[in-house]
């Protein structure tokens, strides 16, 4: 009971140090994609916001679009009690997507609250639609400014390295998966190539189901009337002797 007990409180102690390292290494401006950020697409992504201090509400977002992948489309959805500005800049290189010329991008999201906040153990998404992404990427990096009420501003602006330890105030990092081809998330396009294959099968299982149960009919009424066949000669010859052992008796 002793050792049982001392397992106990060290698994205990093991799994309460786990959700205090896990708090520590989440408690910081993330970005996430809704389903998947595939290369060459579309995504719609959420920025997610924990407020860290005890004594602050977070009253401001700024987001900086990676320059180095200008993106053509950045579209903030719309957040109860808070107010989106996007900033646009002039592109040193103009891009071309769908066939037409982008001489600008948005370089920057801020979010000002507008009768809103993010109290002290409170957090907040703020969705945000990108395309299109690039295809000779594995990632974007959208450097963060988080600001308190009290005027303090935390800097999440530090690139994460491979191979190292995460920085103290790392910047969010989208990750990119590889390209679908058909260049707009992928998920329901596939779904849908996918549907007649599979609705096909379905219907040849069906088919194959009422052909089974047809044959399957059709042997238990075979059976069925075999069965009522040989019930009427036995009736009928029952009958016939029944006939032939009255006409005796009315003889005798």
């Amino acid at each position: 009971m002793n050792n049982l007990s001392r397992l106990a409180a060290a698994g205990a102690v093991a799994a309460s140090s786990v959700l205090l390292l896990s708090g520590t290494a989440f408690a910081h401006v993330s970005v996430q994609p809704q389903g998947e950020a595939a290369k060459g697409g579309y995504a719609t992504v959420n920025f997610k916001v924990p407020n860290e201090r005890d004594n602050a509400s977070t009253v401001k977002l700024e987001v900086t679009v990676p320059a180095e992948h200008p993106l053509s489309s950045v579209m903030p959805q719309p957040v109860p009690g808070w107010k989106a500005e996007v900033t646009k800049t002039k592109l040193a290189k103009p891009l071309t997507v769908h066939g037409k010329q982008i001489t600008e991008a948005v370089s920057k999201i801020t979010w000002t609250a507008d009768g809103g906040k993010i109290a002290p153990g409170q957090f907040q998404q703020f969705p945000v639609s990108l395309g299109q992404l690039p295809e000779d990427a594995d990632q974007l990096v959208f450097k963060a400014l988080q600001t308190y009420d009290n005027k303090e501003i935390v800097r999440w602006i530090e690139e994460p390295k491979e191979g190292a330890a995460e920085p103290e105030h790392p910047a969010p990092v989208l990750t990119l998966s590889a390209a679908t081809g058909d260049h707009h998330g992928g998920g329901a396009s596939d779904a849908k190539s996918e549907e007649p294959a599979e609705a096909k099968g379905g219907e040849a299982e069906h088919g194959d189901d009422h052909a089974t149960k047809a044959a399957a009919d059709a042997d238990g009424t075979d059976t069925t009337a075999r069965v009522l066949g040989v019930l009427g000669i036995v009736v009928g010859a029952a009958g016939v002797a029944f006939g032939v052992l009255a006409g005796r008796r009315r003889s005798a």
